[in-house]
């Protein structure tokens, strides 16, 4: 089949497309899907690199990519909750930068969901979801969500706005307008942000919620009263330097069972259009190295999708 590969730590130019891969073999409790689309994180340049080994153990030759969509191929033994031809997004085990690829969390693609849209949802779905779970910010209270308009981010501004959470969201200047079509209170990067989210919410904001990373932990803390702030109220998904603060780095799937469960919610959401994801560019899964060195430069705007 054809896929992805690397064999060492590294840039972009580790990645090689290679055909001669072979087709994943499932086992007991796994199902093998043909991908129609996978999505491109942050975390899959991040585990090339090699700078997320203590969650994500890599194991040479390594396939990228954890999210995806497409039809099961193929169920292992004791498989009972889904069928040979079922559609299908979920979490890869061997990677999802290829044809085929194996799975033991999928649930069902709504009809009328793309397959491009379906492969967007599970890492920032999931990752959105567990986080606010984890601050905890109750209806009416309110959360700085820093990085408001990457993918994670905007699914988080929504899934917080429908629970009656007002957000204040950092991004760059271009992208205000779509935080406010997403129902945040935009603020810009940069020197001086403190100081404008106190001017959004005077009245303080009750958690911060850091997506985008870039040393934004100090002003976490600051925001939440400095040296006497509840650091259980920030959670971080992109500074690693989180334990030296002692705040929470966020960066492992939850309880299966209340993961299914989520992306079920999710993908039912978003094929009612009540739940979007803005698609930046799909490219063939030849171009991967492209799409991780895009993703690595940060000014992508929106998800970017692989096609097999």
């Amino acid at each position: 089949m054809e896929a992805t590969v690397y064999e060492e730590f590294g840039g972009p130019e580790v990645l090689r497309h290679e055909t001669g891969v072979a087709v994943p073999v499932p086992g007991p409790g796994e199902v093998r899907v043909k991908v129609a689309a996978a999505g491109v994180n942050p975390v899959d340049w991040k585990r090339r690199r090699g700078w997320v080994e203590a969650f994500y153990p890599t194991t040479f030759p390594a396939v990228p990519g954890l999210e995806f969509a497409g039809t099961v191929d193929a169920v292992g033994a004791g498989v009972t909750h889904v069928a040979v031809g079922d559609e299908v997004l979920g979490w890869t085990e061997t990677g999802a930068y290829a044809q085929y690829a194996l799975a033991g969390i999928v649930v069902p693609k709504p009809r009328g969901l793309s397959w491009e849209t379906a492969a967007s949802l599970p890492v920032a779905g999931e990752t959105a979801q567990r986080v606010l779970g984890l601050l905890g910010v109750e209806a009416g209270g309110t959360l700085f969500l820093h990085g408001a308009a990457g993918v994670v981010g905007s699914v988080a501004t929504q899934l917080a706005v429908a629970a009656g959470i007002r957000v204040v969201g950092s991004a760059s200047e271009s992208n205000h307008a779509y935080l406010r079509e997403l129902g945040a209170v935009p603020v810009a990067y940069g020197e001086g942000l403190a100081d404008r989210v106190r001017a959004a919410s005077p009245e303080g904001v009750d958690a911060v919620f850091d997506a985008a990373g870039h040393g934004v932990l100090p002003v976490a803390i600051e925001l939440l009263g400095g040296d006497a702030a509840p650091k259980e109220r920030i959670v971080t998904i992109a500074d690693t330097e989180a334990e030296r603060y002692g705040i929470v780095f966020s960066g492992l799937l939850g309880d299966p069972d209340a993961v299914r469960a989520g992306l079920v919610a999710q993908a039912a959401l978003a094929a009612e259009g009540r739940l979007t994801v803005r698609l930046a560019e799909v490219l063939p899964l030849k171009e991967a190295s492209r799409a991780q060195e895009s993703s690595e430069s940060g000014h992508v705007r929106g998800k970017l999708v692989l096609i097999p």
